[in-house]
């Protein structure tokens, strides 16, 4: 190996000389190396920017790239366009319709609605464009304007209606619906209602949604379904809750079949009216609801129990469940039991639940647990004890804090020595104690001054893992501090008996023992343990596990809670939002605060509010938020900046457009500015979405607010601009700031030139490059590698072997890269000895040869068709262990394969599919390419046997086999693909079925055919013009256009299909009527038949005197700026004029004329002979002169003609003798006649 390389080496010192790297260097060139004096540029350039005015820099900028920024959907049309204009832009959606009207010359209104109409059914399933759309509307107003009497119809009104509003234009929709007024046409069209109220409510003009959905329902008129959910659903997000109400009434009534959207719309409604304490009027929607056949979900019946909760009146509540007929569910229940024993006590809880119960309501553990904790916390540990009995008797297993209510009770009566049953049995039926449990009995047995059974606890909280014990610890010190005590405020002292006796109690050992404290305070302290532990506070519990930070514990009261029937309050919600902020997890209360609680909202403060609309953008509830902000704008509450930061954040996650301008225009009113993470989300979304002008006021907003940020903001800015596509925006920025006196900074030139390279507009990049390098700025690597290799091409080599300098001294750890970039650049233009000369000076430096190298060299030697070279090359990389790149492998394939060396191909093969566990289908499928291509097709069945052939491998074999004329494989081949579903490429099914079509085998052209048609693929124009004109061939005119019927009815025509021979073909078969039909297609999928195409169609309806067809395709063929053929202009001329159309005639003759054509000697005397047999005179006097003056002689026949039809004239009309004289005379001397010669 070290001497195939030193061989290698050698031979590269043959090409030495001492000009060739040295003759692409520039005299002037060096180095530029910053010093510590050039690092402090920034900051200078950052205070030379600040004091720029960058003011009125986002206007500047519109103006310059006013081509660019103008997004297409805007459908701006010139303001002095035409109504030819107008029909043009239209006519690829309905040419067949504007072909009929386009020689009109008043329109009517019926014409129009037939277009209009023509048009509504064609965009139908293919989408629709704004700017189609608002010719229309200027076609509308074209002929209004132009034509006084034009009365419009009323299905014209919604055509064009229903039209703007799908495109948004809802400024024309207004302009529309006063003309219809003000014409006393009404529209009646539910469709059209529905998308208008739709519109306005997208667009954010509520009002005007309302008032047209009221004109609607005065004519009993009804939207649609989903029209009545989106207004519905913005109604109450706009808190109107009375339209609303009108509103959702009318869509419960109208007995629609209510989808899940709905229902949740209806639900909304209920809530908002709830909140808003109208129980009575959500009640009776409800009613209504019901009877339409429907059931209420269990959140609309929660809302509808807890606003009767609060207005304490059950038994209204009670007979509103009988009369729905369904019962609530236990979260319903659970809260009117909670409510009842809050405000009634227990027992009327008890006896309400068994009327609960005749609904159909079923309580679950939770229900008997609130009427044990309530009878437990109202001293009733009897009927606490028989709720207990009937929750075991029906199945159920008792909750945790049901247990510790009856412990506790228990305890506080002094009932001690049942406690530890209790627990006992609560153990034994599977629920575990919990550190309140213990609590519970150390309170209780230090109030029964049972401080040994309080030890045997503390003991088993050890055992439990809920706390940790030393052998050092008192125990009692340790349970009158988890009480609360402090540690010398209780003490246990024995009775000596010397004087008054003391003792309060006996330890086992019979010694009389007392409590050294505050015995009342004592007793007070451990009564309130036992009170709170007995009724569960889930807002306390949560406040507690909050500071405790344990989320999960969160997470699990708060689900707890609904269940029990208690609800968030503001504390407790505050607390959950400032334990969120320092979380990742979703908290279900947070997220229903806004849909269940909103009149929670005005009960918080301004800090928690906007802890809340943070927390909902970071769940990405961004409706909520909204909401919420609204309601704090509402309220004049303060808004932080990052409230703003965080809802404007989570919206451009989500990509919502509208909410996302609606909340930045509110912040902006506010002066939020966006920070710079702030404002690189921005613009990300904002570009994502083409709204480039809104990024360019953002810009500037940034730059005027952050003076001395300004390079990182335009360096956000540039980035966003490259990596969306739009670097030539941000060349006009950078021109234009320069202009002010704005210094850029090295990365602003950089993400220019890397934008501009990817946009394959490199000259500009290099201009930049050159600016950039004329500041002394040295680019980066990534800018080096990009620009090198381009720059050769362009035979830039001086600056290309700059930038290696550049690169090989600032970043020696990327040296071999840029030396691979530049050798790469003189490979490809072929400057196979400046590259060896480079390998040299790299391996001088002690560069190694790495594996890019090495594929670099290879490659350059294959285009330089040095095999020898490369084959040493290989050689080397084998031994090494390197990897051949797959590009190298492929160029190395084909100089073996060109050179007759296929069979070392093949072994070259081998050799990559064993260093490579990857790409096996790949390095077979260039293989069988090249084979194929050098004509060496017989080898390709020796490695079929090896691979599972993909895509790729059958396109290869289908088109190889047919290039070398083995036709029966290829097929074969087609039809096995197909089988498999791999789609072959156009150009292999070209080859078959073109090959099939020309022998004559159209049956297996067709079931080709058939097979992609089967699978939904689409046949390409060159396949259906095989097909068909095997067809015509064959006289199968019938079979042909039903092959072209049938692509058009399954959507198999591809786009910018290409008819023009066959349409040729029809035509000479007479078959005027589906040559048109294929021009329409033609034009309706984005291409124009060429003129020859509308020559042949032009002149078959002339032969079957199908004249206004002709006229019409003439006038398109003018309008389109092509060019008729003389030949069809004169057969034109010619049936016009048979056919008596003489105005018609005339102006085709005109058009030819004014396009510098010369018509027919033919044309003329057929204009003539017309004119004769009208008697016009005058103008076959005219025409005789275009025709002379045309290079044509009349023949003695029509002068003859014209003479005789001149004299009758004459003896007509004797006061004209002499003007006809002189006509005469002049007549016949241009013809050659002298005037003596006349008899």
């Amino acid at each position: 190996m070290i001497r195939v390389l030193c061989n290698y080496l050698l031979q590269i010192h043959q090409f030495r000389s001492s000009t060739p790297l040295i003759l692409f260097i520039p005299r002037n060139f060096s180095l530029f190396v910053q010093s510590p004096v050039a690092l402090r540029c920034r900051n200078k350039c950052t205070t030379i920017n600040s004091s720029i005015n960058c003011c009125g820099i986002a206007q500047t900028l519109i103006s310059r790239c006013s081509v660019l920024l103008e997004k297409e959907e805007n459908g701006s049309v010139l303001p002095n366009s035409s109504l030819k204009d107008f029909l043009l832009e239209i006519s690829d959606v309905v040419p067949e319709y504007v072909r009929r009207i386009r020689r009109i010359s008043e329109l009517k209104p019926e014409d129009v609605l037939t277009l209009f109409l023509g048009f509504q059914s064609k965009v139908g399933d293919n989408g629709i464009q704004v700017k189609k759309v608002v010719c229309l509307w200027r076609i509308l107003k074209f002929v209004n304007e132009s034509n006084g009497s034009f009365k419009q119809l009323p299905r014209l009104y919604e055509v064009m209606a229903s039209l703007l509003v799908q495109v948004g234009k809802f400024k024309e929709v207004e302009q529309l619906l006063s003309e219809m007024e003000i014409q006393g046409i009404l529209l009646d069209n539910p469709e059209a209602f529905s998308c208008i109220i739709q519109g306005f409510v997208c667009e954010g003009n509520l009002e005007k949604a309302i008032l047209i959905y009221e004109k609607a329902r005065r004519r009993c008129i009804s939207p649609s379904l989903s029209c009545y959910r989106v207004l519905v659903d913005s109604l109450v997000r706009m808190k109107k809750t009375q339209v609303a109400l009108g509103v959702c009434t009318d869509m419960v009534e109208m007995g629609f079949d209510l989808g899940d959207d709905e229902k949740a719309a209806f639900e909304n409604v209920v809530g908002l009216l709830c909140w808003q304490g109208k129980v009575l009027e959500a009640r009776n929607l409800v009613k209504k609801f019901v009877a339409s056949g429907f059931r209420p979900s269990d959140e609309v019946l929660y809302r509808i129990t807890r606003g009767y909760c609060e207005k304490k009146d059950f038994e209204d509540l009670l007979s509103f469940f009988f009369e729905i007929k369904s019962p609530p569910n236990v979260f319903s229940g659970n809260k009117i039991i909670h409510s009842l024993c809050k405000n009634f006590g227990s027992e009327s809880a008890c006896l309400y639940l068994r009327e609960l119960e005749c609904t159909g309501f079923k309580p679950d553990e939770i229900t008997f647990g609130i009427l044990i904790t309530w009878s437990c916390r109202e001293g009733n540990l009897r009927n606490a004890f028989i709720y207990m009995s009937e929750l075991l008797s029906s199945g159920l297993k008792p909750d945790l804090h049901s247990y510790n209510a009856l412990i506790s009770a228990m305890l506080k009566e002094g009932l001690w020595e049942n406690g530890q049953g209790i627990l006992a049995e609560m153990v034994e039926r599977g629920t575990e104690p919990n550190l309140s449990t213990f609590r519970i009995l150390l309170a209780g047995y230090c109030k029964a001054r049972q401080f040994e059974e309080a030890k045997k606890i503390v003991l088993e909280m050890e055992r439990c893992g809920f706390i940790q014990l030393s052998p050092v610890d008192d125990l009692l010190c340790k349970i009158f501090s988890f009480l609360g005590f402090n540690d010398s405020a209780v003490r246990l002292k024995r009775d000596n008996n010397a004087g008054v006796s003391k003792t309060e109690f006996f330890d086992t050992l019979g010694n009389g023992l007392y409590l050294d404290t505050d015995v009342d305070e004592y007793e007070k302290t451990l009564t309130e343990v036992l009170e709170n532990s007995i009724l569960p506070d889930f807002n306390l519990l949560i406040i507690e596990e909050c500071k405790n930070r344990d989320l999960k514990a969160v997470l699990r009261l708060t689900a707890q809670m609904d269940r029990w029937g208690q609800e968030l309050t503001s504390v407790g919600l505050m607390g959950l939002l400032k334990s969120h902020c320092k979380s990742n997890l979703r908290i279900k209360p947070i997220i229903d605060v806004w849909k269940r609680r909103p009149d929670m909202i005005a009960q918080l403060e301004a800090d928690a509010l906007n802890l809340l609309v943070q927390a909902y953008s970071k769940n990405t509830s961004t409706s909520s938020g909204i909401g919420t902000l609204n309601e704090m704008i509402r309220m004049d509450v303060r808004i932080e900046k990052e409230t703003y930061s965080a809802l404007i954040n989570s919206m451009c996650k989500i990509g919502n457009l509208s909410d996302l301008v609606g909340c930045w225009d509110r912040a902006r009113k506010d002066g939020w500015v966006p920070g710079l993470l702030d404002f690189k989300s921005l613009i990300s979304c904002l570009c994502k979405k083409g709204e480039l002008k809104e990024v360019v006021f953002l810009l500037e907003t940034m730059l005027v607010s952050y003076p001395h940020s300004r390079l990182d903001i335009l360096n956000i800015f540039l980035e966003r601009l490259s990596e969306d596509g739009f670097p030539a925006i941000g060349r006009v920025l950078a021109k234009e700031l320069t202009s002010l006196g704005f210094s850029l900074d090295q990365k602003a030139y950089e993400l220019l030139i890397i934008g501009l390279c990817k946009e394959n507009t490199v000259s500009i990049a290099i201009n930049v490059l050159d600016d950039m390098m004329a500041m002394s700025m040295v680019p980066c690597i990534d800018v080096c590698l990009l620009l090198i290799p381009t720059l050769c091409k362009i035979g830039r080599y001086e600056t290309a072997i700059t930038l290696k300098e550049i690169g090989t001294t600032k970043l020696s750890s990327s040296s071999r890269r840029v030396y691979g970039a530049l050798m790469k650049g003189f490979f490809t233009t072929g400057k196979v000895r400046e590259a060896l000369a480079l390998l040299e000076g790299m391996m001088s430096k002690g560069l190694s040869l790495d594996a890019e190298i090495y594929n670099l060299l290879i490659q350059g030697h294959c285009k330089a068709k040095n095999f020898e070279k490369a084959r040493e090359l290989l050689g080397v990389m084998v031994r090494k262990d390197l990897s051949l790149s797959i590009s190298s492998y492929g160029k190395l394939v084909r100089l073996m394969c060109m050179e007759g060396r296929s069979l070392q191909a093949l072994h070259l093969k081998d050799i990559m599919l064993r260093n490579r566990k990857s790409h096996d289908c790949v390095i077979y499928n260039i293989l069988i390419f090249y084979l194929f291509r050098s004509g060496n097709s017989f080898l390709v069945g020796k490695i079929l046997d090896e691979l599972l052939p993909d895509n790729v491998t059958y396109n290869f074999l289908v088109y190889g086999f047919s290039q070398c004329k083995d036709f029966s494989s290829s097929t074969l081949y087609l039809f096995t693909m197909i089988q498999r579903e791999f789609r072959p490429s156009n150009r292999s099914l070209n080859a078959v079925i073109s090959h099939l079509c020309d022998t004559g085998q159209l049956e297996k052209a067709l079931e080709l055919s058939w097979e992609m048609e089967f699978r939904g693929w689409i046949l390409n124009s060159a396949v259906q013009n095989a097909i068909v004109e095997c067809f015509i061939s064959y006289g199968k005119l019938q079979e042909a256009e039903c092959f072209l019927n049938r692509m058009v009815e399954k959507s198999l025509i591809p786009k910018h299909v290409d008819y023009n021979n066959i349409i040729k073909q029809f035509c000479q078969s007479g078959r005027w009527l589906k040559a048109m039909d294929l021009i329409n297609i033609m034009l309706k999928q984005g291409n124009i038949p060429n003129a020859s195409s509308y020559d042949f169609v032009i002149q078959c309806c002339c032969n079957y005197k199908k004249l206004e067809e002709a006229l019409d395709l003439h006038t398109e063929v003018l309008d389109r700026c092509l060019k008729p053929s003389i030949t069809t202009c004169d057969e034109l001329v010619s049936s016009l004029c048979r056919e008596g159309q003489t105005k018609e005639a005339e102006r085709v003759l005109m058009s030819m004329l004014e396009m510098g054509e010369i018509p027919s000697k033919d044309a003329y005397r057929s204009m003539l002979n017309r004119y004769r047999y009208e008697n016009d005179l005058e103008k076959a006097s005219e025409t005789m002169r275009a025709m002379q003056q045309s290079g044509y002689e009349l023949d003695f026949e029509t002068q003859w003609s014209l003479i005789s039809k001149l004299s009758d004239t004459s003896l007509e009309n004797s006061n004209n003798n002499n003007s006809n004289k002189g006509f005469l005379s002049g007549l016949l001397s241009k013809s050659g006649f002298s005037r003596v010669s006349i008899p």
